[in-house]
Formats: C-alpha cells, sequence, structure tokens
C-alpha cells in the first residue's frame, strides 16, 4: 500500500471480500471505516449503524397526524405514546376532508393561493366563480327581525314605552319655555328699539329749540329746490346741473 514517496497513500477496502486498495478512499460516517467507490453506501456495505439517521414518518389513520418513528425504540411503544397523548381524531376531517367551492359540479379545493370571499354574500368560492353571476350570489344579507340584537331593541322599545310618553311631554315643556324666552325677547328688543326712536325725536326736537325753531334752507340758484345741508346742494349742483350753478 502507497509507494515510497507517500507510503500513506491509499487504503484498503474493509468489506472482506474485496480488500481493494483505494487511492481515495470513503469514510463512512457511522460507522467510521473506510470502504472503495463501489462499497461506499450504507446498503452495500452493509452498515449496521445506517439507519440511524433515517427519518420515518408513519401517519396515523386516526388523526392524520404524523408519528415519527424513534430508531432506539420499539414502534409499537412509539405508536402507545401517539394514541395516549397527541391523537385528536377531529383533526382527521381538517386535514383529509378539504374545503371545496360551494358551487353546485365544482370540485375545486380551496386553499390558501385560490380562495376569495365574496364582498356580498361572505362565502369563499374559487377563482372561477370568484364573480356574483357566476356563484348565483345571493346579494347582501339583510337583518332580521329575529336578529337577536334587534329583539333587545323591541323588548326595551316596549319595556320603555311609558318613559318614552314621559320624556316626549318633558320636550314639548322645554319647547313651549324656548318660545316664550324668545317671545320675551322679541318684545324686550322692540321696546328698546321704540325707546331709541323716542329719544332722537326728542334729540331733534331739543336741537329745534335752540335754534329758535328756525330752519335755515339752501336754494339751488338753477332748479329752486331746497335743501337743508349745504353739502346736500353741492351733491346735487354735481350730479344734476353738471356742476355749474348758474341759472
Amino acid at each position: 500500500m502507497g509507494t515510497p514517496e507517500f507510503p500513506d497513500l491509499g487504503k484498503h477496502c474493509s468489506v472482506d471480500y474485496c480488500k481493494q486498495i483505494d487511492f481515495l478512499p470513503f469514510t463512512c460516517d457511522r460507522c467510521i471505516q473506510v470502504f472503495c467507490l463501489d462499497h461506499r453506501s450504507y446498503m452495500k456495505h452493509s452498515c449496521p449503524k445506517g439507519n440511524r439517521g433515517d427519518l420515518t414518518v408513519v401517519i396515523c389513520p386516526l388523526c392524520a397526524k404524523g408519528v415519527r418513528l424513534n430508531p432506539d425504540e420499539d414502534p409499537n411503544i412509539t405508536w402507545e405514546k401517539h394514541v395516549n397523548t397527541d391523537c385528536d381524531p377531529s383533526n382527521y376531517e381538517k386535514t383529509v376532508k378539504k374545503k371545496k367551492c360551494p358551487v353546485p359540479r365544482c370540485r375545486e379545493s380551496l386553499t390558501f393561493s385560490n380562495t376569495i370571499k365574496c364582498r356580498d354574500c361572505c362565502i369563499e368560492h374559487c377563482l372561477k366563480h370568484r364573480f356574483g353571476p357566476d356563484h348565483s350570489c345571493s346579494g347582501p344579507k339583510k337583518l332580521e327581525s329575529s336578529f337577536s340584537f334587534m329583539g333587545f331593541l323591541g323588548t326595551a322599545n316596549t319595556k320603555e314605552a311609558p318613559a318614552s310618553s314621559s320624556s316626549s311631554s318633558r320636550w314639548s315643556s322645554l319647547l313651549a319655555s324656548a318660545e316664550a324666552s324668545i317671545r320675551e325677547l322679541g318684545n324686550d328688543i322692540s321696546q328698546k328699539l321704540q325707546f331709541s326712536g323716542g329719544d332722537l325725536e326728542k334729540t331733534q326736537e331739543r336741537n329745534g329749540k335752540q335754534n329758535g325753531g328756525k330752519v335755515t334752507v339752501d336754494v339751488c340758484p338753477k332748479c329752486s329746490k331746497g335743501f337743508r345741508e349745504p353739502g346736500e346742494l353741492l351733491k346735487h349742483i354735481d350730479k344734476d346741473h353738471r356742476g355749474t350753478s348758474i341759472a
């Protein structure tokens, strides 16, 4: 085995009837022995620890769950542990019987990627029957009188019938008091306006008396109209006579 330059080069196969020298040998990761190219697999060299890393799962017929078998344990013991602890028969229907499209003659299974819920009838359908006319949509559901919340409202209304009559009488009294207060406010405003008008007349009379009862009037020299204020006369001349006061 090997050469003078490389004495450790190559190894013999560990199989008894082979013993072939291989310069690129394979070391088994389970039994840690060296094998040639032909006997490198677990089955070829009958590895005693070849099934240690294998994963064997048995589907339970009761709950449709996977039961992992331990290589170092009897499968019957593993099965009994599962039945006594994890087995749930109610999970069988959820796993095996998949939800399908409710449209007649449609056998499409509803999954995460092909399920759409209708906005009107709130029922899940497949992509093919996602529109209302395709699945004969009945439209949005209406609240019935037998609905618990509506019934609760009905009972509340029947119980509070006398209370509603008393509340209506309260509202009527409040409205009457509001109308009366509005009327009083209107009367006060009218009285104040009348009082202010009387004061204005009195002040004018006082001014006339102070002037000796004489009122000066300015006459337009062109049309002979009289004006009490000189400013009004000037406006009249500018507007009607175009600024000329000569007759």
